[in-house]
């Protein structure tokens, strides 16, 4: 039997930067505390938790004494002010391609636009948080359609996908966008491992009996 190893596989960029961060702070004997799972896998999660990190699912729940890391998926922008309100230390992991949709879901508040966000409504990445503006997120082609538009016309649109959104799904609702909303701005916001991985996993269908994906169920 012959086994091909993705080139992808293992931690992106952003994850591995989350991960070294954690480490290091545990290493040098810091109280650590995660604001939810910091990364979507368990093994590496239970790991870190061994040595002394602690998980916790809001800034009330922060142990005295500890430092706070925000996990690379992000979080909302009242999570740092109630942090600062708390003067509770922290290190901010968030992903940098997730701080760029970050910056653009803000800069859609200060032109008034509606923000369109390509992803899952639960998941954890902190871009929503970002724009106190109009917003809507859709899953697929299907759900974009089905809009019936902003609450104002002449309203300007931003559109972001999340990280891990799926580059097909986005394409269709791209060009969609293009067609519908003459007046939209669309910002290629998956990652470039994204991009890599999906077209690996298809390359890799093509010549392979069985491909096994190693990895939490609730991630991307």
């Amino acid at each position: 039997m012959e086994i091909h190893l993705a080139k992808t596989a293992g931690f992106c960029f952003g994850v591995n930067r989350a991960v070294e961060l954690t480490y290091g702070l545990l290493a040098e004997g810091h109280k650590v505390a995660t604001l939810g799972p910091l990364i979507h896998n368990p093994q590496a999660v239970e790991d870190m938790r061994r040595k002394g990190a602690q998980v916790v699912d809001t800034v009330q729940d922060v142990p005295a004494g500890c430092e706070v890391v925000i996990r690379s998926h992000g979080v909302p922008r009242s999570v740092y002010d109630e942090l600062a309100a708390r003067g509770i230390p922290y290190h901010d992991a968030t992903c940098p391609f997730v701080q760029k949709i970050q910056r653009i879901a803000a800069e859609a508040e200060k032109e008034g636009a509606v923000l369109l966000v390509a992803g899952d409504k639960t998941h954890p990445e902190g871009i929503v948080g970002h724009t106190r503006g109009e917003v809507f997120v859709f899953a697929d082609l299907a759900e974009l359609e089905a809009w019936n538009g902003p609450s104002d016309p002449q309203k300007p649109l931003f559109a972001v996908a999340q990280t891990t959104f799926q580059v097909t799904k986005w394409k269709e609702s791209s060009e969609f966008l293009k067609k519908a909303y003459t007046n939209a701005r669309i910002f290629d916001t998956i990652c470039n491992a994204t991009w890599a991985r999906q077209q690996e996993a298809e390359d890799l269908s093509q010549k392979c009996d069985i491909v096994v994906v190693i990895g939490g169920h609730h991630s991307s």
